[in-house]
């Protein structure tokens, strides 16, 4: 499964570096010395990229469910030479400290989620950043081009795309987001969406 992945994010841009990768942690404004979670990080792609952008005084940890994803992972980052700690676990208990982490990124999982899953996580979510952190997703949308809208809506299905663009956002503010934000990308099929952890009161 890991293979066909990665066969599919080198198509997509999606692979360690690619286009579709630095666009996601360049949005993210991922920089030298931060500690960044990818969850759901499937076979690492993002999560190494994370790692290029946060540099050597930067961590950068990837989480996913599946085992042989986090093989996949691991196998990818010694190939790659980008040092990145990867673990089992799931996205709904996280397995790390409250605070920890500058910013929280994930890619292609939120659609997945029912409501009351994605609820879970972005609560999650929540506890792991730090004050003023910030959590960047990007997660399908129907794409403008009729042609490309007709194969993404095949794939992924329109309600679940028209849902997630919906529902995001407000379930992110009743967790306790704040600057939550969304838009385009410069993918024909991804938006955005962000939050921030608000800042400790003085």
């Amino acid at each position: 499964m890991g293979a066909r992945y990665d066969h599919l994010s080198g198509l997509l841009g999606t692979g360690v570096n690619g286009r579709n990768s630095k666009m996601i942690i360049e949005m993210a404004k991922i920089k030298p010395g931060d500690k960044v979670l990818d969850v759901g990080c499937g076979t690492g792609s993002l999560t190494l990229t994370a790692k290029s952008y946060a540099g050597p005084s930067g961590s950068v940890y990837g989480i996913d469910a599946s085992p042989e994803m986090i093989d996949a992972a691991r196998k990818k980052a010694q190939r790659t030479g980008w040092e990145a700690v990867f673990e089992i676990g799931l996205i709904e208990k996280i397995p790390y400290p409250d605070a920890t982490f500058d910013v929280v990124i994930n890619r292609l999982v939120i659609h997945h989620l029912p409501d009351d899953l994605k609820r879970q996580a972005f609560a999650e979510i929540l506890r792991v950043l730090k004050p003023g952190g910030l959590f960047f997703i990007a997660d399908f949308k129907p794409p403008a081009n009729p042609l490309l809208a007709h194969v993404a809506l095949a794939l992924v299905g329109y309600r679940m795309m028209q849902t997630n663009v919906r529902v995001i956002p407000s379930m992110l503010k009743e967790t306790g987001f704040v600057d939550v934000t969304s838009g385009p990308t410069n993918s024909a099929f991804l938006s955005f969406v962000s939050g921030k952890k608000q800042t400790a009161e003085t």
